[in-house]
């Protein structure tokens, strides 16, 4: 015969005193004032200098501002640059382990709003705060482990073992609310979607359904805490009694083989911890004995759980969800930033096509690179006035693409509010990106390679806009030289009359001086040795001497290579 131990050691829920006077409004003291709001060179826009006032806008999601909710229009579909621009590597790359639909549709989904995309700036200035920042993966912690308590308590079969793991997550949702009202209560949050989540938090938590809910949960907690139960064990029988006062044999025989153990003190927290609600069939018998022995107290907890059965706040699920898109990110560029990359918050425009970026990287690349030791080469580039398309040549393998790309990329991750890479931007909120990159043949459309890149260049110029971004790189590379330049002129003819912008990436020199509009810039090759690349792409004229020289090194023909041919 053994005594068993409280069903559950919980502790009193956080429950408030009162729900009147500084709570019910979720106002608090002042915080120390925001730094300066001039803005910082390189950083983008800056924090306003006046704090925003708690309450200055009600809360409903932490990606748009008050007012723009209804601009929510998230995609699961793939935008269809992804591939080209390598942002599909960059994705699954930042959800790595986070995998679920709402993330994806984040990432996927960039705005055309100055309102939105500061907005978010905001909320990634903020935690960059490590003391705002260690909130969050606390917070979604418990909120994982809320969910994951929920269901697997669908799972189980036995009623009271179903109960007492709901009531377990119940509980955990009540501590992990409290705990993160309590943080940011003592945080010194800037934005205005981390203090319009502060005001929610704190009037909710003072809430007449949260009060109550808390409430239960800490009486329910202490019933259960407070039963003892014995068990006769003969054979394959148990017979579950109140407990009579015995010894505690199970204490007894874990002190006998006290010295045989083999975990550590955290070690054995840490697999308690995991199996905490789980039970074999044999133990899930008992407990529902132990309902039969207490109906009262298990009576009591089948209407609590009836009374709470949509315990889970709407607003504090969708914050769930939707500050992971803010932390994926964060994590994926926190190794690039400890090698010493710079990432700034551009400054956008939805109507102002002047762009700049100062030592801008492609993210993907450089994810690579220095995962693999090696040195990362940023560039800069401008349009302003009546520039609209860069025009990129120069030698083969020389990072023309790579430049592409990261135009591509930046302009991207700004309409998602995303940090940027580089030490100053000013970029343009695009409609909508197009890429064109040489595709294979394929063989089910009964189409040549030049009708099929015809075919879908046209599909491009048919419907991009003035404020579309547009990247080509290598276009027409099937055709002979006459009909690529012919062609090629007139494609960027029809995209210049559309006013987008853009980069093309073209080893046909004179392209890049057809109008006003175009911009010249040409990826470099050490003076000394031509055969060597920078990856530096510079602003100036096309020089097709370094082109003529990576093709004659690309077919052997070189002077070098042809005396070596001939020589006797």
């Amino acid at each position: 015969m053994s005594p068993a131990a409280p069903l559950s050691d919980t502790q009193d829920a956080d429950t408030p005193a009162n729900t009147t006077g500084l709570a019910m409004t979720g106002r608090r003291k002042p915080g120390p004032p925001p730094a300066s709001g001039k803005p910082v060179v390189g950083h983008g826009p800056a924090l306003p200098e006046e704090p925003y006032g708690d309450g200055a806008g009600p809360f409903e999601t932490i990606l748009f501002p008050p007012g723009l909710e209804e601009m929510r229009d998230e995609t699961a579909e793939e935008p269809g640059c992804f591939g080209d621009l390598n942002l599909d590597q960059i994705v699954a790359a930042a959800v790595a382990g986070r995998e679920d639909d709402d993330l994806r549709r984040f990432f996927h989904s960039p705005y055309r709003d100055e309102k939105i995309v500061g907005y978010r700036q905001e909320v990634f200035q903020d935690l960059e705060n490590p003391d705002v920042f260690a909130l969050i993966p606390r917070f979604c912690d418990g909120m994982r482990k809320v969910g994951l308590d929920l269901r697997y308590a669908e799972k189980i079969y036995f009623k009271c073992h179903r109960q007492m793991v709901v009531f377990g997550a119940m509980r955990h949702y009540c501590d992990t609310v409290g705990d993160f009202v309590r943080g940011l209560d003592e945080a010194d949050l800037r934005s205005r979607g981390l203090r319009n989540l502060r005001c929610y938090l704190d009037d909710y938590k003072a809430s007449i359904a949260f009060t109550a809910l808390a409430g239960e949960t800490g009486a329910i907690g202490k019933k259960l805490a407070a039963l003892r139960y014995g068990m006769l064990i003969h054979g394959d029988k148990v017979t579950v009694r109140d407990y009579a006062g015995e010894a505690d044999y199970a204490a007894m025989v874990r002190s006998q083989f006290e010295r045989f153990r083999t975990l550590d003190s955290s070690e054995e927290a840490e697999t308690k911890k995991k199996d905490e609600w789980s039970m074999n069939h044999v133990e899930e018998g008992i407990l529902d004995l132990v309902g039969r022995l207490y109906p009262d107290v298990f009576s009591a907890l089948e209407t609590y759980l009836k009374h709470h059965a949509d315990f889970i706040d709407e607003t504090v699920a969708r914050f769930d969800r939707e500050v992971r898109f803010f932390l994926a990110y964060l994590a994926y560029i926190e190794p690039l930033k400890t090698a010493g990359l710079s990432f700034c918050y551009p400054q956008v425009s939805a109507s102002s096509k002047s762009v700049l970026v100062r030592k801008g990287f492609d993210l993907a690349l450089a994810a690579k690179l220095t995962g693999e030791k090696k040195p990362i080469v940023s560039n800069d580039f401008h349009l302003g006035g009546a520039e609209r398309l860069i025009v990129v040549s120069g030698p083969n393998q020389g990072g023309k693409t790579t430049f592409a790309r990261m135009f591509g990329q930046m302009h991207f991750l700004a309409g998602l509010g995303c940090p940027v890479p580089g030490v100053e931007a000013r970029l343009f909120l695009a409609d909508r990106i197009y890429t064109h990159f040489e595709r294979e043949e394929d063989i089910a459309n009964l189409r040549g390679k030049l009708e099929d890149e015809l075919v879908r260049l046209h599909e491009t110029i048919e419907r991009m806009t003035g404020d579309s971004v547009v990247i080509l790189n290598e276009i027409f590379n099937s055709t002979s030289l006459e009909d690529q330049v012919f062609l090629s002129r007139e494609v960027l003819a029809n995209i210049m009359a559309t006013d987008a912008i853009g980069v093309c990436v073209t080893f046909i020199d004179e392209l890049a001086s057809l109008s006003e509009k175009t911009v010249s810039m040409v990826s470099t090759v050490v003076p000394d040795d031509p055969a060597v690349r920078t990856f530096q792409i510079l602003r100036r004229p096309a020089d097709g001497l370094a082109y003529a020289l990576s093709l004659a090194e690309k077919h052997n023909v070189t002077f070098e290579r042809l005396r070596e041919r001939i020589r006797p």
